[in-house]
């Protein structure tokens, strides 16, 4: 039965609400923004139930975004330096549900902390991997890397650097719609899952891609790209609180 979801919620810059009492809480720093065009029906098979392609203008998006993860703290306990610290990198797409809500759903999400990925993976069902991940920083131009190493496919990469440019004084409507997401979606033992989020308004900025050499959004199930991002942007990065969902959840990241 094909999904009907409500009109989807408006593209907002700033949160819906608040997180008085977060679940979770973490930052977000160094991000690199990399998004190609994605095929809606390629990308309808890949999304949990409940949860149809989120398009603008009749397009959706396969993303790839590196950071850093930085000290990760469940309630309102202090986070935690060592192992709630690493780069990461995602492969994500955009999703809304029944009610309207849009989201993020993440097919891989590479991490350099394995510890971290084991309870991600055990007890979350989220598909983190352990890879060897580095962020290198000269001047203006940032440098993130990775290699996975479990569970596979052992040896997947990425390599990209970007020069970071001028502050972005108005973001388009694509810009909001690809970086301004509170919320994910996620199967949790065959039930659909959203987990909300807040955080200030993204600090963006222009960037220039000096290398992009990856093969991670193959190795997610989807077909690989062709040609430069559609769209590229950087972010100092946002604190961020997570909120609780309706139903057990998975750890979120951008």
């Amino acid at each position: 039965m094909t999904l009907a979801p409500r009109t989807p919620e408006a593209i907002t810059p700033d949160p819906p609400g608040d997180t008085a009492r977060p679940l979770l809480t973490q930052s977000w720093l160094d991000l690199a923004f990399l998004h190609w065009v994605a095929d809606p029906d390629e990308v309808a098979r890949v999304l949990p139930a409940g949860t149809v392609p989120d398009t603008l203008n009749g397009v959706t998006y396969v993303g790839l975004v590196a950071f850093r993860m930085h000290r990760v703290g469940w309630f309102r306990l202090p986070g935690i330096p060592y192992l709630g610290s690493f780069p990461e990198t995602n492969v994500r797409l955009y999703s809304v549900d029944e009610h309207g809500r849009r989201g993020v759903v993440f097919r891989s999400l590479d991490a350099s902390r394995l510890i971290p990925v084991a309870m991600a993976r055990t007890a979350f069902r989220l598909p983190y991997l352990w890879s060897r991940m580095a962020v290198e920083r000269d001047g203006d131009t940032l440098t993130y890397t990775s290699t996975r190493r479990w569970p596979g496919p052992r040896g997947a990469h990425s390599r990209i650097a970007i020069r970071v440019g001028e502050r972005v004084a108005e973001p388009s409507e694509l810009e909001h719609f690809l970086t301004a997401r509170w919320g994910m979606h996620n199967a949790f033992f065959e039930r659909s899952v959203y987990l909300p989020n807040t955080h200030p308004r993204w600090p963006l900025h222009r960037a220039e891609l000096l290398q992009c050499d990856e093969d991670l959004i193959q190795a997610a199930g989807l077909s690989a790209p062709t040609g430069p991002p559609v769209s590229l942007l950087y972010s100092p990065g946002v604190p961020v609180r997570f909120g609780r969902p309706a139903r057990p959840g998975g750890i979120p990241t951008p």
